[in-house]
């Protein structure tokens, strides 16, 4: 890919500089997580997701605005076919000085070294549970074996730090957040508990059953003492991090539902097939892929991407009861 030219910076209308764009790969996933999406879904088809030769053409367009940052998700990008070579054409594209990605870790054990060598930077990996039976029901997969495997086949290749996320969802893993949080004590891993967040058609279980921050530090702190402060008690992008005292690892605390973190959001969103999604938790999109398609020029698409950045909503509308139903989260990718 060319080299690119910095020509805006993408502002919006609150001064946010949006330099961090998350791709989403694909929408399907190979688990069913209970808060994530039904045991039956239908994807969409193949021929309306956006292909390789679009994710580098529109990826160059956002460097040449700013983005300097690129996370890659699903549904579960893992299962993408040309997973690798998207890794390293990013990873290959002036401009760009970060690429990442959260998967589940199901396929992460023989795709870590190759991903690694392309050019990958991190992973942060889904682990709701450390019983095998509690994260095995979560996923409604037996699959927790396999992302144990690839969690250690991350470190191993230096996708590091290690990053664990676990939502926690009342009923379901919220008995075990403590033998999560003692990893900490054995592993320089970081676990992040993150808050459970409405979406699409299983927006009544997510609401009430979410777990705040608070009470997920409460009840660590009364099992392992008062939890130390990491990074002058700032934001590490959108989590607060910790230290249970003598600990190896750090534990993140990701309160989008309770204590948004909205002011310091600095991501926009592309969907698998092609939409500009300004907030994870409002329905506003544009569709980039179907003028790509129609043959756009770089310039338009440049002008659709910067005013429509301009309008990125100040934050989510959850405390108004405003809940994003158009998409499911495997449809995002978080």
């Amino acid at each position: 890919m060319d080299a690119i030219i910095v020509t805006v910076m993408p502002l919006d209308k609150f001064a946010r500089n949006i330099h961090y764009l998350r791709i989403s790969l694909t929408d399907r996933c190979n688990l069913r997580c209970v808060y994530c999406m039904p045991e039956e879904v239908t994807f969409r088809p193949q021929t309306e997701l956006i292909r390789k030769e679009e994710i580098f053409r529109l990826a160059s367009i956002f460097v040449s605005l700013g983005v300097d940052k690129i996370r890659l998700t699903g549904g579960e990008p893992t299962i993408h076919p040309e997973l690798v070579s998207i890794v390293a054409g990013l990873a290959h594209t002036p401009g760009i000085h970060s690429v990442t990605m959260t998967t589940n870790g199901v396929l992460l054990q023989e795709l870590a070294e190759p991903l690694k060598a392309a050019g990958l930077q991190r992973v942060n990996i889904s682990l709701d549970s450390n019983d095998p039976y509690e994260f095995n029901r979560i996923a409604r997969r037996d699959a927790h074996q396999k992302v144990w495997k690839g969690i250690l086949a991350a470190e191993k290749a230096g996708l590091t730090p290690v990053k664990l996320n676990a939502v926690i969802v009342r009923g379901h893993n919220d008995e075990n957040l403590l033998d999560m949080a003692a990893m900490t004590l054995d592993y320089p891993w970081y676990i992040r508990f993150i808050e459970m967040m409405p979406f699409g058609g299983a927006t009544e279980f997510q609401l009430n059953q979410v777990v705040t921050s608070h009470e997920v530090m409460e009840r660590i702190e009364i099992e392992f003492g008062r939890l130390l402060p990491v990074n002058d008690g700032k934001l590490d992008g959108e989590a607060m991090v910790y230290k249970i005292p003598n600990s190896q690892g750090t534990l993140g605390f990701i309160s989008s539902v309770s204590a948004p973190f909205c002011s310091l959001c600095t991501r926009t969103r592309l969907t698998s097939d092609g939409k500009l999604r300004l907030c994870l938790l409002r329905e506003d999109e544009v569709d980039l892929l179907t003028p790509l398609r129609a043959g756009a020029t770089d310039e338009y698409l440049r002008r659709l991407i910067v005013e429509n950045i301009w309008e990125k909503p100040w934050g989510h509308g959850l405390a108004d009861g405003s809940v994003p139903i158009n998409r499911s989260m495997s449809e995002i990718g978080g």
